[in-house]
């Protein structure tokens, strides 16, 4: 049996496709963070499994993140102060550009993002040419506290709403993206408002947009986002995309979601 290029998984595992080890060469992986210590090295040593380039971007932490970071083996970019989400991802597209990379893959640095389901991203990518693919957790979301169950339905569905197609999972910040296509976007916000920003941007620029399923992970005090306050800034955030550039429902139609590896959303 022919053995699998240096760093590459092994081929014949189940849901790999093809050309994994091509793509994966390709491509870094973005995790932001701030304040995550206690999970960051743990984080990265399960990413570097699949990938060649972890970059941790430390969004102004005061608790050792980057030191983790760097002891695990990863590149960290330091934010001189804590900027937001959005900001600290834009950090981390900017660096893997400038390595050469063409894809990157986004994750968050407190434990619950699966690194197990990295392989997923890429096979969904190749099946459904899309140029940004996105982890889905609804199809299992019992693991999810029920208030961040009933606000990310929430929020999908008005998400839905607006670009005329149905997103299923529309706050996961588990990604993959062409990072030709993800820098020629106008991406402007700087906190979790950036997962709904992305995939209106995509939507508006023709991209093909991909949802996979993936393990819904919730571990006690990890999470940074607040459901309510951050459901408030969402919607403020809605109201002056509205009023900056209303987005129709053409590109969307033009280039359906694809929901689970392949099969087309009804636009």
């Amino acid at each position: 049996m022919q053995k699998s290029p240096p760093g590459c998984l092994d081929p014949t595992r189940p849901f790999l496709p093809s050309s994994f080890c091509f793509l994966h060469s390709q491509c870094a992986a973005v995790i932001p963070c701030f304040n995550e210590a206690g999970h960051i090295a743990a984080v990265v040593a399960g990413v570097q499994r699949h990938l060649p380039k972890v970059l941790v971007v430390d969004d102004g932490s005061t608790d050792g993140t980057a030191a983790q970071a760097i002891a695990a083996g990863a590149q960290v970019v330091r934010l001189p102060k804590n900027s937001g989400k959005g900001a600290a991802l834009r950090a981390g597209w900017q660096r893997a550009h400038e390595l050469g990379f063409d894809w990157v893959l986004m994750l968050d640095g407190d434990g619950q993002h699966a690194p197990g389901d990295i392989p997923k991203f890429f096979a969904c990518a190749e099946k459904s040419s899309a140029a940004l693919v996105v982890g889905d957790r609804m199809k299992n979301c019992r693991a999810m506290p029920w208030l961040r169950r009933r606000v990310n339905r929430w929020l999908s569905r008005r998400l839905s709403r607006l670009t005329g197609v149905e997103l299923p999972d529309s706050q996961c910040g588990f990604r993959l993206a062409r990072l030709d296509k993800l820098l020629r976007l106008p991406l402007p916000v700087d906190r979790f408002e950036i997962e709904s920003e992305m995939l209106v941007a995509f939507f508006a620029a023709g991209q093909k947009i991909a949802f996979v399923p993936v393990q819904t992970i919730y571990k006690t005090g990890a999470s940074k986002i607040h459901p309510l306050a951050d459901t408030w800034r969402w919607l403020r955030w809605r109201r002056a995309r509205d009023r900056k550039n209303p987005l129709g429902r053409t590109a969307a139609r033009k280039h359906p979601a694809v929901i689970e590896n392949g099969i087309a959303a009804n636009a």
